[in-house]
């Protein structure tokens, strides 16, 4: 091994503490790098390829076949602006059921003679496209589990045709949930329903406004009123994207915060090496090491734990990264998602580019350093710096220990302001974080509208072929369980909310038509904008489904799958990300024409001021026991997959930020008492007790810790109000102030004392050992 070889690894063996704080602040920097840059690349790889594979429709628009005719829809393929076009398809909302099951859930087939090729060309999974009548082909996303083979049945429809699932496909832009031959459509098609679909390629599609002057421009020589339901790729795009995308916001913080505090801790580290070995340097030099050869020296002795802390980053990062990719695998079916290589090298390059380079910077001033004034200088530290400090301490009535601590800061203000910096960033890590989860915990609550005193849940669903036992079992009565809730002692309101499954004009998949007996405002609904509902014909309705839709408040939306197509005015915008946002909430009796299935149906009770919940339900569940309904304590609580994922990966980066933030008091600390040894044994020999030295040690910090959390605090804050944000909008969900400004005045003061926490636990170490220094092995130390 060379001389060089020798002085990096003696340096990275002797200073163990720096070595472990390097590694630590690198390891933190690298996997939220990794991981941040990963999403950011795959949540939108497999949409971007398999969109450019199969000519995705930039636009797809449903007609009412009443309206217009299919030849004025076909000269619209001729518009300027459009690349190429097809349909137009006829379309009808069918509600199948498949060999023996409950009833089935609506979607919408489309009539095509083959799978396409220049636009919207679908991909056949599974099997083979319909050839003739009695043929279905269904998408793999579809509410129904495609099985080929699979007998569909059709009870509302005339006639009750079956048909035979005989492929299974995907649309990437989710044009339909299912496919027949033409001819087949007429049979699905009940009278006075059913209408058009067209699909196109614009020359310019890139942005929403682009989107909307293609789609203005398609159905300007169409009757008012003939298109009603659009759908854009770019919608399509941002909902497949959404599982991934709603962490880079968050990732990109953390990566921020540990690469900032990467570059200021390792040179930081360098600076205070190069000054605590001035001497060690100047040995070198005598002994013919080149200026280039000691700057080598202090760059090899931080890139080698930067290179290790870098290894287990990139590890870390890919671990981190499996539970974040895990439903984003599915999506498009085939091929898992795997972390490009080119981010792990760009992540790996920049962040050791970086370590070197500030190294590099602070390792210069050593190899300018002459020899001879190296040689010269000593390892006492120079007293005449904060003295104005040590005398102004000295004339506040605290024990003197304590006033020796205050005044250290100012003797070495350099590497009080590191330590600062790396508490700092600690503070601000655990600010953001308590102020993420408590908005999330927010988002829950909104998402489960949990604030009824008791709950009558809803009967499950039936799915798949019954058995005879669960056919005889009873259905519950939606109005006898009401009736028996409004005559129960303790109740003081209550409504019911039933679930039907229905389409939406232009939009493929089912949605959720929530339909509300009674008053509702006061169940948990966080209103984004606009009003809740006052009587039947007005919806409220979640962000997703206005981008979804392209509508606002005030528009109206036609709900099908019913007995016949209802109408309603959205009035309000609420915060609910259940069923990925497509949500229509709604008066029971706006859907009352169109004979809707309401035994779907939960119950939710505010019990009467004073009342014992626990003896209210045992009550009220005796009631409802002959009716087939049980009552349960609370409301719907229902937790998030998402959630925990994002509060394990906060509560792991932040332990991160905070073990470096300590470390790096930790190593700003020790080199302090190890210059100042000589001074604690002068201290120790004139009578200071072992417990007053660990005081004055780790008084040495409080005014760092202070000044740190109080600053780290509204930084914390501020990242908090640009993050979370940001990931609602990345999860296509508008946040309202309730969710965002989750932090109060009594919790800010603790987070504030944070600082002071973290400044003292990396101070403990330090303190321990100059308590137990012997004061005669002190006072030998030069």
């Amino acid at each position: 091994m060379s001389a060089l070889g020798k002085v990096v690894r003696s340096g990275v063996g002797r200073r163990r503490v720096q070595t472990l704080v390097i590694g630590l602040a690198t390891m933190m920097a690298v996997a939220a790098s990794v991981l941040g840059g990963s999403l950011l690349v795959v949540s939108g790889a497999p949409f971007a390829d398999a969109f450019a594979e199969q000519r995705g429709a930039h636009l797809s628009v449903e007609f009412d076949a009443g309206q217009v005719s299919a030849g004025r829809l076909s000269e619209s393929a001729d518009t300027e602006g459009v690349s190429s076009a097809a349909g137009p398809f006829r379309t009808a909302t069918v509600a199948p059921t498949s060999d023996g099951a409950g009833s089935g859930w609506p979607m919408t087939v489309v009539g095509r003679g083959d799978p396409g090729r220049d636009v919207d060309e679908v991909a056949l999974l599974d099997g083979r496209w319909p050839t003739r009548s009695g043929e279905i082909v269904l998408s793999a996303s579809s509410s129904l589990i495609p099985t080929l083979g699979m007998k569909l049945t059709f009870p509302g429809l005339s006639g009750g045709p079956t048909l035979t699932v005989v492929g299974v496909a995907r649309s990437v832009t989710q044009t339909a949930d299912a496919w027949v031959v033409p001819s087949q459509m007429p049979a699905l098609t009940a009278p006075g329903s059913g209408g058009y679909q067209m699909l196109y390629r614009f020359t310019d599609a890139a942005t929403a406004g682009q989107i909307t002057a293609g789609a203005k421009a398609v159905t300007k020589d169409l009757p008012t009123g003939a298109a009603v339901g659009k759908q854009s790729w770019l919608t399509v795009k941002k909902n497949a994207e959404r599982d991934t995308a709603l962490y880079v916001p968050f990732l990109i913080a953390f990566g921020a915060l540990g690469l900032v505090m990467s570059v200021l801790i390792v040179g930081n580290i360098v600076a205070a090496a190069v000054g605590a070995g001035t001497r060690r340097i100047g040995i070198l030099k005598a002994i013919g090491f080149t200026p280039a050869q000691v700057v080598r020296a202090y760059v090899g002795q931080a890139l080698i734990p930067a290179a290790v802390g870098t290894a287990l980053g990139v590890l870390a990062g890919h671990l981190l990264a499996v539970p974040v990719l895990a439903e984003t695998e599915e999506v498009y079916g085939s091929s898992s998602l795997t972390i490009a290589p080119w981010v792990d090298a760009a992540v790996i390059g920049g962040v050791l580019g970086l370590v070197a380079a500030t190294a590099w910077a602070s390792a210069w001033r050593a190899g300018r350093l002459r020899t001879v004034d190296a040689l010269a200088v000593g390892r006492g530290t120079s007293m005449r710096r904060g003295r104005w400090a040590a005398r102004l301490a000295g004339r506040l009535p605290l024990p003197q220990p304590v006033a020796l601590g205050l005044a250290r800061p100012f003797a070495r203000p350099a590497r009080a302001l590191a330590m600062g910096t790396a508490v700092l960033f600690g503070t601000i890590a655990v600010t953001f974080t308590v102020g993420m989860v408590a908005s999330l915990g927010e988002v829950m609550k909104a998402k489960a509208h949990d604030v009824a005193d008791v709950t009558v849940p809803a009967p499950m669903p039936d799915f798949g072929p019954q058995s005879p036992a669960s056919q005889k079992k009873p259905r519950a009565d939606p109005a006898a369980v009401a009736a028996a809730i409004e005559a129960g002692a303790g109740t003081a309101k209550h409504y019911s909310a039933a679930t039907v499954r229905a389409t939406v004009s232009g939009v493929t998949g089912t949605v959720d038509v929530i339909a509300f007996t009674g008053d509702a405002s006061w169940g948990g609904y966080t209103m984004v904008s606009g009003r809740w509902t006052d009587k039947p014909g007005e919806a409220v309705v979640p962000t997703p489904f206005l981008a979804a839709t392209g509508t606002r408040i005030g528009d109206t939306v036609t709900v099908n799958g019913l007995d016949r197509p209802v109408t309603v005015r959205i009035v309000g915008e609420v915060l609910d990300p259940r069923n990925d946002g497509m949500q229509v909430f709604t008066d029971a009796k706006s859907l009352a024409g169109a004979h809707p299935d309401l035994t779907e149906t939960s119950h939710h009770i505010a019990v009467a001021s004073g009342t014992d919940v626990t003896g209210y339900v045992d009550a009220l569940n005796k009631d409802l026991a002959p009716l087939g309904a049980t009552a349960e304590t609370g409301g719907l609580g229902r937790g998030s997959d998402m959630v925990v994922t994002l509060n394990s990966l906060s509560a792991i980066l932040t332990l991160m930020l905070v073990a470096v933030a300590a470390l790096g008091v930790l190593n700003g600390v020790l080199l302090d008492t190890r210059e100042r040894v000589r001074e604690i044994g002068v201290h120790k020999a004139l009578g200071m007790t072992p417990r007053q030295t660990v005081a004055m040690v780790l008084t040495s910090v409080v005014v760092t810790g202070l000044v740190a959390g109080a600053l780290g605090v509204p930084l914390g804050v501020t990242l908090h109000g640009w993050v979370f944000p940001a990931m609602g909008d990345s999860a296509g969900l508008r946040l309202p102030d309730s969710v965002i400004a989750v932090y109060h005045g009594a919790e800010l003061f603790p987070l504030a004392l944070g600082g002071l926490l973290i400044a003292t636990l990396g101070a403990l170490l330090p303190a321990g050992w100059a308590a137990r220094a012997r004061t005669a092995t002190a006072l030998r130390t030069e």
